[in-house]
């Protein structure tokens, strides 16, 4: 009887968990920089520069142009999934940091409402859904490259990194902005806004160069020599995968506590008298803390498990929020500032440290990619148009803080619900992840 030798896949690359987790906080930080940036200026630039009228009619229109990237990222996330899953993570990181870039500079250089009308936020809007069919792949490619990268026992804190760079862009982007805000109105304006925008190309420079030194991951190369890699993925992901899908997609809700917290307060804290550049450095200060606190966070994730770090995050979230807003009207800004931190840094920074892993670690390495993203990016349309929906309830007049308070309180309950459902993953191996049948899968692949 002969014996048939079965080929044996090529020696995969080292793991680099270090470089890998530096890149992703590098990436995240200059995506996130172009992202929170429109942010900032939607809440306080844009009503002034490419609506009709400064009233709370062009704050919700504003706040309507943020909330369109996150109708681009379902799309993106497909598209870009669909490539990360099937030519790689690396080169698909390097695309979404370009697109990036390249929009945010283009804001910068857009006309006024009073030079060309309504084209003005036209164009705003198509720079906008820009900025979200890259970030549809940023965060869900950088941590599935991270968790590949990372040794089993240590993945919640390696791709905590991905998220901490996230909150080195919002503390960037809001400290280039602090001065500009400062100006007299008529230079603020006009150009003063437009220059955080163009020096974006500067970072992206930056983290392009980080970037590109950095190869496949060993996970999703031994796939690709295994065979299977599907030439569709999301068949596969639909077919074997859809629960955790639709588990990350109500998960994901919990972003909008960060969007509540950097966006919309700034135009409360407006609204209730506190001064802009005190808003602004709430976020700043908030942001600094999480930079220590996402990483223990992921540590200690690391040792107890993913679920119940994530659940305390959102359910503190809920708990903290009112708190933080009612003390806006205070008076006590020492008080607003410690309860800043407690509730983003303290409360919402340990979800947003965890869900990368926990996230990541629903689905197989076939599938990863375009698991998180599809299921992230229609989870977090409830963070792109929370601004928007509840300044139309009234969350921005006095007294909107009952509004904020409830609509944050719902979003972390259901978060913290969907995050029951799911299992522990901590002491499961990175091969080992998923819910899918490998010979399966493989079929699948050359059909």
């Amino acid at each position: 009887m002969t014996s048939t030798a079965v080929p044996q896949p090529e020696s995969a690359p080292e793991r680099t968990p270090k470089r890998a987790a530096l890149a992703s906080f590098m990436g995240s930080a200059v995506e996130y920089y172009d992202f929170f940036l429109f942010g900032t200026a939607a809440a306080l630039i844009f009503p002034h520069v490419f609506f009709p009228s400064d009233n709370e009619a062009s704050l919700v229109m504003s706040f309507a142009t943020f909330g369109f990237a996150y109708i681009a990222r379902p799309v993106g996330a497909v598209i870009l999934g669909h490539f990360g899953d099937r030519i790689g993570r690396q080169r698909v990181l390097m695309f979404t940091l370009v697109l990036m870039g390249l929009s945010t500079f283009i804001i910068g250089c857009l006309p006024s409402f009073d030079t060309i009308g309504w084209l003005a936020p036209v164009l705003l809007v198509l720079c906008r859904l820009m900025q979200g069919l890259s970030a549809a792949g940023e965060q869900a490619g950088a941590s599935s490259l991270t968790l590949e990268h990372s040794p089993d026992h240590q993945r919640a804190f390696y791709t905590s990194w991905t998220l901490t760079g996230t909150q080195g862009g919002l503390i960037l982007a809001s400290l280039i902005m602090i001065p500009f805000m400062a100006l007299p109105d008529e230079a603020k304006y006009t150009w003063g806004w437009r220059v955080p925008f163009w020096l974006s190309a500067v970072v992206v420079v930056v983290a392009y160069f980080i970037r590109r030194q950095l190869h496949e991951t060993p996970q999703f190369t031994e796939a690709k020599e295994a065979g299977t890699i599907a030439k569709m993925p999301l068949v596969p992901l639909i077919r074997y995968e859809w629960r955790a899908v639709l588990r990350v997609i109500l998960c994901a809700f919990i972003a909008a506590v960060s969007t509540v917290f950097a966006n919309l307060a700034l135009a409360y804290g407006e609204e209730v008298g506190l001064d802009t550049d005190i808003t602004l450095w709430l976020v700043v200060v908030a942001n600094v803390f999480a930079l220590l606190t996402q990483p223990f966070f992921g540590k200690l994730a690391d040792r107890i498990g993913r679920k119940p770090v994530f659940i305390y995050g959102a359910l503190s979230s809920a708990v903290l929020m009112p708190f933080y807003m009612l003390s806006m009207s205070d008076g006590n800004h020492l008080l607003t500032f410690v309860l800043a931190v407690a509730t983003f840094s303290c409360g919402y920074g340990a979800a947003n440290a965890v869900w990368p892993s926990f996230y990541g670690e629903m689905f197989s390495t076939e599938v990863r990619f375009s698991g998180m993203a599809i299921g992230t990016q229609l989870g977090f349309l409830m963070a792109g148009f929370a601004p928007s929906i509840v300044t139309a309830l009234g969350g921005v007049r006095e007294g909107g803080w009952v509004v904020i308070s409830l609509f944050t309180a719902v979003v972390c309950l259901i978060s913290a619900g969907a995050a029951l459902t799911a299992r522990e993953t901590k002491d499961v191996p990175t091969a080992e992840l998923g819910g899918r049948v490998a010979p399966e899968l493989k079929e699948l692949a050359h059909q």
